[in-house]
């Protein structure tokens, strides 16, 4: 198969010229470097047409999401001193279970399943995109059900063999989470030492 018309055949193993016994394989745009002798067997060749993108919309969308679990952070400062509050304090009248029967809790619950669909859906829309771009055989999205990291990961691995690239989301994905966890701790931290300083005087 010569270049002229090989922008018309379908991706596939084709003799290096015609008559040859070396085979090479052609990405449905362009030759790759992949080789194999003719009656050898198959080698399976998994590359995504050259010049393919690996970064879509979603991807990063899927890697900002923990930004905004920002948006949990000033429930959690309301809600977590009431709860530490019932459980170390015997002198007062709330229980834990009454606090998290709460408004504020649910409120929580509520924020954290959301974030949890937008995690899931970007990630089917990553996987859909990338299909469409002629990526073979893309990490799946249902991967994102066992964890947000299992997907990114994955999904970045298998991308960065099909195209050689696609590392940036997954920097971006793990600094966003540093910044979250850090924000985390600088509002969880002082609760905490409030509400057990709290419950050791009242114990006194």
């Amino acid at each position: 198969m010569s270049d002229s018309n090989s922008g018309q055949a379908a991706p596939g193993w084709y003799p290096t010229t015609p008559g040859s016994s070396q085979l090479r394989w052609w990405d449905g745009t362009q030759w790759t470097e992949h080789y194999q002798a003719l009656g050898a067997a198959p080698v399976s060749v998994q590359a995504a047409p050259a010049g393919t993108r690996p970064g879509t919309v979603w991807i990063w969308i899927f890697v900002l999401v923990p930004l905004l679990e920002f948006a949990e952070l000033p429930l959690l400062a309301s809600v977590y001193p009431t709860i530490l509050s019932a459980t170390l304090s015997t002198s007062t009248s709330l229980s834990a279970s009454q606090v998290l029967l709460g408004p504020g809790y649910f409120a929580l619950l509520g924020i954290g399943f959301a974030i949890y669909a937008v995690y899931v859906v970007a990630a089917a829309l990553d996987y859909r995109a990338l299909k469409a771009r002629g990526v073979p055989a893309p990490f799946h999205w249902a991967w994102t059900f066992l964890s947000s990291i299992v997907y990114i990961i994955g999904r970045t691995v298998v991308v960065r063999r099909r195209t050689g690239a696609g590392l940036a989301p997954l920097w971006v994905y793990l600094g966003a989470s540093a910044i979250r966890i850090i924000a985390t701790m600088v509002v969880v931290l002082p609760i905490v030492g409030a509400a057990v300083n709290s419950a050791v005087n009242s114990a006194g």
